[in-house]
């Protein structure tokens, strides 16, 4: 289940510290894992030099739905696409792979709605161009 994007998939990092008593990754980490995976997004699609600030959003709703459980030594990729896109909110979407010798597993999946924000005025803010057009296009890919 490759994603269609040019964006690379994010690879995660499990920690010991994930891990909970039943031994798989705690059902909480997840949202941790895809804020990590919309930052790499954001790298990709404006770089590094961004500020926050002016520049930022805020999470309006987290979602995620737990397919299989995760261990430790797993190897975890996360793929971004786009459901939504409105005028100062867009909804991005997680598929949570799993490499195997046969193939991808699919082992959980979610969502954030995100809203633009400038932190300077406390106000929301349309979504800038640039994110808009890199947006439209993982938009599309999922259609």
């Amino acid at each position: 289940m490759s994603n269609p994007t040019a964006f690379t998939p994010h690879r995660v990092d499990i920690r010991f510290a994930d891990i909970d008593a039943m031994g798989h990754v705690n059902n909480a980490v997840y949202f941790s894992y895809f804020e990590q995976a919309r930052i790499h997004f954001f790298r990709e699609m404006i770089g590094r030099e961004w500020d926050w600030d002016e520049h930022g959003m805020i999470v309006a709703r987290n979602e995620v739905d737990y397919l299989r459980p995760v261990y430790f030594r797993d190897n975890l990729f996360i793929h971004i696409g786009c459901s939504h896109l409105g005028n100062k909110s867009f909804t991005l979407t997680y598929t949570v792979i799993r490499p195997r010798p046969e193939g991808e597993e699919v082992v959980a999946s979610g969502a954030s709605v995100l809203v633009c924000f400038n932190h300077r005025d406390g106000q929301t803010r349309p979504i800038p161009e640039s994110w808009r057009s890199a947006l439209t296009g993982l938009l599309s890919a999922a259609q």
